[in-house]
């Protein structure tokens, strides 16, 4: 009497595996099966042809491959919808490049044609490639696990010996140890058919529905979305509604009616730097403390926004972006009134150090006898000045250390009654004259406190102190919260996709010509794993107990340890003698044959 384990080979031709595995060869994943048959000729047959190339998963991966190269020049290239100042710019640089780029759409390219061609088509080969395998997918729920193959010994693993418990009792034990494994079984005949390992596909159904997911909120977030910039000083607010920001863009069906009321106030700009070490200059704190309210009668609360927590109110984010600096001037003109009092922001030119440039435009002076005499100040700030005999202007430091404002003076008309749209940071000084004081421009370099009289008799402008000021972005984006689900749910789907394993396994119990019960155990997986013979070893041990060795007889001496795994190459004559093997083959069975992964 002998037990043989491993995986034997098969010496028949490989044409004959389908016939002999059965059912048990069909397929083990829900992958629509390769239909070679050509289409017939007509517009129905290539309409047919065209539909199941579309619907491939080789086609959807190159779709989804064209999609990704297609973003790269919308990152490289200025768009339009996001700084049509940078593609004038570029336009003006590269002539004949820019005509080419006009064609292909690279200064839009998320709305372009071809890339709206590739998204759509990657769309629906996602959506074809998914609803017939779900369907499939149901189908092999409700059914059962195949039926055992005639020649179990053509499976990949497989292992075998004799018991002398009953043929009923070995398959009613498999059958009970089977389903504490969570497999599967049904009893069928001679038999016990189980399967496991259905996650596998359930893993790849959600990455693909997961990547549709990821489409829809990628076009959800492209066609609704809204975003505006504002920079606000110390004791201004904003609320949100289009005039309100200095800058806004936003989605194709976006409309700016529906605008959520909300709206902040900026208290207080808290930040302090490192002073010393490597990382001098280095902000230690950046915080924004603002009160803000929510619908048109909401009530008003008070919080901070720091760079990397921003306020989620009303179904927008509104994020801490920089700060800098606002001198407060006083200018009075030639009769001696205040025509101008307030903080005007300076916009950094130095992003460490805050060295800044700003402009105070005063459109309503007039002259002592009464003239209209628009005035125009150029400035130059640092929050940190080096000292006289420093040999440079530029900021030593971003606090608030030794401030120090440069203006200089112009007189003339600004061209605000233009009805020309205006930079409010830049001068436009064609209209204008510099004033001069025995032929030198009137400038001064002034502390807090300070002021700088004008020629003429024709005003002073007074430095009177500083605030800080903060720019902000208001963020609406409808599909973010979708985009995150698809992608988490794609995670999870490709994980159970690649480290789950299908696998089906066979227990077959029949009595022989000895009075003996021969037990059979095969297992077949979807691809090659060492994990499924480690998986039927450990089935073969647990059902020892219930299918216990039998005995040896004769002079062979004890009977070998049942153990799966593979053998050593028996002798030509050693399954010819044994009559209770049921195969006609003693080598390794080929991994190619048996299920159809």
């Amino acid at each position: 009497m002998s037990t043989k384990t491993g995986t034997p080979r098969d010496e028949g031709p490989a044409a004959d595996t389908g016939s002999d595995l059965g059912a048990a060869g069909s397929q083990l994943s829900t992958a629509p099966t390769e239909d070679v048959t050509l289409p017939s000729l007509g517009p129905l047959g290539w309409a047919r042809w065209f539909w199941r190339q579309l619907t491939s998963m080789r086609v959807a991966l190159l779709l989804l491959f064209l999609l990704s190269v297609g973003a790269i020049p919308g990152s490289l290239i200025p768009q339009t919808s996001i700084d049509p100042v940078k593609v004038d710019q570029f336009k003006s640089e590269h002539t004949t490049l820019a005509d080419i780029y006009d064609k292909l759409g690279m200064f839009h390219v998320y709305s372009s044609v071809w890339f709206s061609a590739i998204y759509l088509l990657l769309f629906i080969s996602l959506i074809g490639c998914i609803v017939p395998r779900s369907w499939q997918f149901v189908g092999q729920l409700r059914g059962r696990p195949p039926a055992a193959p005639r020649r179990l010994t053509r499976l990949p693993a497989y292992t075998t010996w004799r018991t002398d418990a009953a043929p009923e009792e070995v398959l009613g034990a498999a059958h009970r140890l089977l389903k504490k494994r969570r497999f599967r079984a049904h009893l069928d005949g001679t038999a016990v058919a189980a399967e496991k390992g259905y996650l596998r596909e359930v893993g790849n159904l959600v990455f693909h529905l997961a990547l549709i997911v990821m489409l829809v909120a990628f076009a959800v977030g492209s066609l609704w979305k809204s975003e505006g910039g504002k920079l606000i000083t110390e004791g201004d607010g904003f609320a949100n509604s289009l005039t309100q920001y200095d800058d806004f863009k936003s989605g194709a069906f976006f409309d700016t009616d529906t605008l959520e009321p909300f709206g902040f106030t900026l208290n207080k700009f808290e930040a302090t730097y490192e002073r010393s070490g490597p990382q001098k200059g280095t902000p230690r704190i950046f915080r924004a403390h603002i009160t803000y309210f929510s619908g048109a009668d909401g009530k008003e609360h008070k919080t901070a926004i720091e760079v990397n927590t921003p306020l989620d109110i009303a179904g927008s984010k509104v994020y801490l972006l920089s700060h800098g600096y606002s001198p407060e001037v006083t200018v009075k003109d030639g009769r001696g009134k205040v025509v101008y009092k307030g903080a005007v922001p300076f916009l950094p030119q130095d992003p460490k150090n805050f060295t800044s440039t700003g402009v105070v435009k005063v459109p309503g002076a007039q002259t002592e006898d009464g003239k209209r005499n628009q005035l125009g100040f150029q400035g130059f700030f640092v929050p940190t000045f080096g000292g006289k005999g420093s040999g440079s202007m530029f900021s030593q430091f971003p606090a608030l250390d030794y401030p120090v404002l440069t203006l200089t003076a112009y007189h003339g008309d600004l061209g605000v009654g233009s009805g020309l749209p205006q930079n409010v940071y830049q001068l436009d000084k064609k209209r204008l004259k510099q004033y001069k004081d025995k032929g030198r421009p009137v400038a001064k370099m002034m502390l807090p406190g300070e002021t700088m009289k004008l020629p003429n008799g024709d005003g002073s402008i007074e430095f009177t102190g500083i605030k800080s000021w903060a720019s902000f972005k208001i963020s609406h984006q409808p599909g973010n919260g979708l985009a995150l689900t698809g992608a988490a749910a794609a995670l999870v789907g490709l994980a159970g996709s690649l480290f789950i394993q299908r696998r089906r396994v066979w227990v077959r119990a029949e009595a022989d010509a000895d009075g003996h019960t021969v037990v059979e155990l095969a297992g077949l997986g979807r691809s090659e794993s060492a994990r499924l013979p480690e998986e039927l070893a450990e089935l073969a041990l647990a059902l020892e107990p219930d299918a216990p060795l039998a005995p040896a007889t004769g002079d062979d001496g004890p009977a070998p340890d049942p153990k799966p795994g593979p053998a050593p190459d028996a002798g030509p004559g050693t399954d010819s003698e044994d009559p209770a093997e049921p195969t006609d083959s003693d080598g390794p069975a080929d991994p190619s044959e048996g299920a159809r992964a």
